[in-house]
């Protein structure tokens, strides 16, 4: 009876080992692009015909041109990613183009579905990301031209440029479609609003200053 047992067992065991070489966790082909134009619903975007697919598919033109600098916090983010490119469909990568005014920053925020590799191209940056509970550590370093940095996926992070010139980097990020939550806009700028007792008990800060914030946002 226990031969048999052991048996059934490494037949089972067997069976699963080839369920899971059969599933392929690479792609099973060469690209896919999206299709904008496509109403289906999926983790990604429906792929376009690979006999319409053309060159213009898989580039971008414009990162050479500095983005606007003139608003609240002094930064301008300029992505590149599915949506600019529809040929990063499924390669689970994209990029952006950040620009910083003199002590400009780009605030406190997270990407819940990427890693970030950034690097300064020209001035020097703050940079910065705070771990996770409960020990909540800031790590934290100056940057200058050609220095690199890793953002780990889902921590809150952020950059200041710290010169009297624009700064400018670049990032890469892995995913497609990142995804950005930015702290300030999301906590006192959500639609409808957070209520306010709420909000100015977890800051515990009085509740006109959380009305004050809600209105900037």
């Amino acid at each position: 009876m226990s031969h048999r047992i052991a048996f059934l067992g490494f037949v089972a065991l067997a069976v699963c080992a080839s369920l899971s070489l059969a599933a392929e966790p690479a792609s099973l082909q060469d690209f896919c692009v999206a299709d904008a134009s496509s109403n289906t619903r999926m983790n990604g975007l429906a792929c376009k015909d690979p006999a319409m697919v053309q060159a213009s598919d898989f580039a971008f033109s414009g990162l050479h041109i500095p983005g606007n600098t003139s608003n609240a916090v002094g930064s301008r983010v300029t992505p590149v990613s599915v949506t600019q490119i529809p040929g990063l469909n499924t390669l689970g990568i994209s990029m952006v183009r950040i620009d910083y005014a003199p002590w400009g920053i780009n605030s406190f925020h997270t990407h819940p579905r990427a890693t970030e590799i950034l690097t300064v191209i020209d001035g020097s940056l703050e940079v910065g990301f705070v771990t996770s509970n409960p020990e909540n550590r800031h790590i934290t370093k100056i940057l200058k031209k050609g220095d690199v940095f890793v953002f780990p996926v889902g921590l809150i992070h952020y950059q200041r440029n710290i010169g009297y010139g624009n700064a400018v980097a670049i990032a890469a990020l892995s995913s497609q479609n990142p995804g950005v939550i930015t702290i300030a806009n999301t906590i006192f700028g959500s639609k409808p609003d957070i209520n306010i007792d709420l909000l100015a008990k977890a800051f515990q800060v009085d509740k006109s200053v959380v009305w004050q914030l809600q209105t900037k946002f």
